[in-house]
């Protein structure tokens, strides 16, 4: 499943609790919730016009009849997966479930399972969405064709089995005919020259077979007259009324072949330009959902590009992107590939190869170009290059997808350091994950260690009219190539138990920022992540008493936050911690509030002092007149419970606007300042 879909559940679960705990579970798996419950028959189609589920999360014990929930959704004519959610699975239940419209079944007591089958159902939706639209597509691209063959002036038709089944009119008038029922049948190997009709034959055999096979022939064509002339026949794989056939064009012109070559080919380093060699991938994905083995895709970039252009001058980047290409050029062997797909990253498609000579292949270039010098004006510099690869199958026969692969790939071996390099194999992703995250903690521990940390602050400005200012801490790790977000190292320290170190690390950095400000006459506040290890360490608020103590900060000028979806989880332990910080006068906020089935429910037993709106309500929020009104009534509530809304990832004045006239306290976002390194 893709992170950045939001998946909408329907949830017909009689307990609230279950239906939150199973919604946490996939928030800490990454995937974004809305969700929405029914525990009667009676409110499913309002939810199902209002929430527009994905999913229906069906449990058999909610007390609704499978066959009526099936039928209301059968109603509303949307295509929407129904999983059965039960504590055990027998063979009469599974029947039962599946006879009457399920098409998966979870585990309510294995987080892993129950994770694995909805993003798998998710996965299946989004792939019969996207088959539609593309069925429309074609249907729509084959009526424009059709338009467009009749209009054409290059003789074009298509044959299925060697017989004529269409053709345009340029095409009779190209052989002497008047009209198509001529041709109707008629062999298009009648049309050839005898000379050639071999090569032609030949060649037609190998395109209807699907073989690899030259898309061109120059030949000499016959009229119906009886009289030649010279052509270069062009064969395509295409289908006529829904049936496959080739496509074949007689052009009495031929383009230049060294045009056509210039063409393809970026003028600086004389690779394929970036068009060329997104063909090129496309073919090799082709042929890989075909059952071709051993491709590899590459991304090769140099390290350190923009540290290198700044030393050696912007004029002479050129060059050295040339002789770079050319050190890479030498290293391809006849079916090999390489073009330029973006400003300084080459990508390099190698034929069948076993998994020893990727390697190998890889090292040998890397070698090549760090012990190699390069001469650029009046500079010798020396080079070493990262590269990042996915191993192509049919597994990922996908374009869009081998390049995200080939892209992830080259992003982690440029984390690492330089001259590094990572492929992306499916078969070896286990061991390859583990060799990753014990670099990262391996870091980590170093970063506690030698204090590699960094902290940045983004303001979070008043609506209202707020004294002070406001600003939320956001962490950074100084990595081998420049500072690295927590979304890369955060998840490894929960695993393995730092990050109640690095929250004392971040919130004693914090205090010591505060005091200085206060020194300075500057009245702040400042918002801090604190995770579930803190919140339950007994130590943790001894340790902040006395750490607050020594700075004789004011009261509320450190704000500890908690995403509602941890927090629900966490209950008790939550309660215990904010009733605790609070007596030594600090502030609590929710994050991603109103993402639960009921937020505001959580109120009663969370004393919080801060809402932070779920950020799902503020993308393209000018055009979702439904979330608008979602963030107005949530802080209606909370006006009335006398909490403040915050919201974040607020990237445009119009939504400014808006959230203005909604009654948002605070809000935050690139838009209104970039985070900014604190000082």
């Amino acid at each position: 499943m893709k992170k950045d879909f939001v998946i909408r559940i329907l949830f017909i679960e009689k307990s609230v609790e279950e239906a939150e705990q199973i919604i946490s579970q996939l928030r800490n798996a990454g995937i974004a919730v809305r969700p929405g419950r029914a525990t009667e028959i009676g409110q499913v189609p309002a939810l199902l016009d209002e929430l527009e589920p994905d999913i229906v999360l069906f449990d058999p014990s909610a007390g609704i009849p499978l066959r009526e929930l099936v039928h209301a959704l059968d109603a509303q004519g949307r295509d929407l997966a129904v999983v059965g959610l039960v504590a055990q699975m027998d063979n009469q239940t599974v029947a039962d479930l599946f006879a009457g419209g399920v098409r998966g079944l979870a585990l309510g007591n294995q987080p892993r399972q129950l994770i694995a089958v909805l993003q798998r159902e998710f996965d299946a939706l989004q792939t019969r969405r996207q088959v539609r639209l593309l069925e429309a597509a074609l249907r729509e691209s084959e009526r424009r064709c059709d338009a467009l063959l009749d209009s054409s002036n290059d003789p074009i038709a298509y044959v299925h089995e060697g017989m004529h089944v269409r053709a345009n009119q340029a095409y009779l008038d190209t052989f002497g005919y008047a009209e198509f029922d001529d041709l109707l049948g008629l062999p298009v190997l009648d049309l050839i020259g005898t000379a050639d009709a071999e090569a032609f034959k030949n060649l037609l055999r190998a395109h209807s077979r699907g073989e690899k096979a030259e898309a061109s022939l120059p030949l000499q064509a016959r009229r119906a007259d009886g009289s030649n002339f010279q052509a270069t026949v062009e064969f395509a794989r295409a289908t006529f009324e829904g049936e496959p056939c080739l496509q074949i064009v007689f052009r009495r012109q031929q383009v230049d072949p060294a045009l056509l070559e210039q063409l393809q080919r970026d003028p600086v380093t004389g690779l394929f330009n970036r068009a060329r060699t997104l063909e090129y991938i496309d073919e090799a994905v082709a042929a890989a959902a075909k059952g071709k083995k051993g491709q590899t895709l590459l991304l090769v970039e140099p390290d350190n590009w923009q540290n290198i252009v700044a030393g050696i001058g912007l004029s002479q980047a050129d060059e050295l992107l040339a002789a770079f290409a050319a050190r890479v050029s030498q290293r391809l062997g006849a079916e090999d590939m390489a073009g330029l797909l973006a400003d300084h990253t080459l990508g390099v498609l190698l034929d069948t190869r076993s998994d020893e000579d990727i390697h190998r292949w890889i090292a040998d270039l890397q070698q090549d170009v760090a012990s190699g010098i390069f001469d650029v004006g009046a500079h010798s510099i020396t080079v070493t290059a990262s590269i990042g690869g996915s191993l192509l199958g049919e597994r990922n026969a996908n374009a869009e997808l081998l390049l995200n692969q080939a892209g992830q790939a080259l992003r982690n071996a440029q984390s690492q350091g330089v001259g590094r390099m990572e492929l992306h194999d499916p078969a070896a992703r286990e061991k390859a994950e583990e060799e990753r995250e014990r670099y990262w903690l391996q870091l980590l521990q170093q970063a506690l260690e030698q204090d590699s940390f960094v902290l940045y602050h983004q303001h979070t400005i008043s609506l209202q009219d707020a004294e002070g200012e406001y600003s939320e801490i956001l962490l950074r790790m100084n990595g081998p190539q420049g500072e690295v977000l927590p979304g890369f190292f955060m998840p490894i320290a929960e695993k393995h138990g730092l990050t109640g170190a690095i929250d004392r690390w971040v919130i004693g950095r914090a205090i010591d920022m505060l005091k200085a400000r206060d020194g300075q006459g500057v009245q702040t506040t400042f918002f801090v992540k604190l995770t579930a290890a803190s919140l339950q360490d007994a130590g943790t608020l001894p340790w902040l008493a006395q750490r607050l103590k020594q700075a004789s900060l004011r009261h509320g000028q450190i704000v500890l936050e908690m995403t509602e979806s941890k927090v629900v989880t966490l209950l008790r332990p939550a309660q215990e911690f904010i009733t605790g910080w609070k007596k030594l006068g600090g502030r609590f906020a929710l994050e991603q509030f109103g993402s639960g089935l009921n937020s505001f429910q959580l109120l009663q037993h969370i004393d919080a002092d801060y809402l932070k709106i779920d950020r799902t309500y503020m993308a393209q929020l000018p055009q979702q007149p439904d979330n608008q009104k979602k963030i107005a009534e949530i802080c209606r509530q909370a006006r009335e419970l006398k909490k403040q809304t915050v919201a974040e990832w607020v990237e445009d004045a119009a939504s400014t606007s808006l959230l203005f006239a909604c009654g948002v306290d605070f809000v935050q976002g690139n838009f209104l300042q970039e985070p900014q390194r604190l000082v």
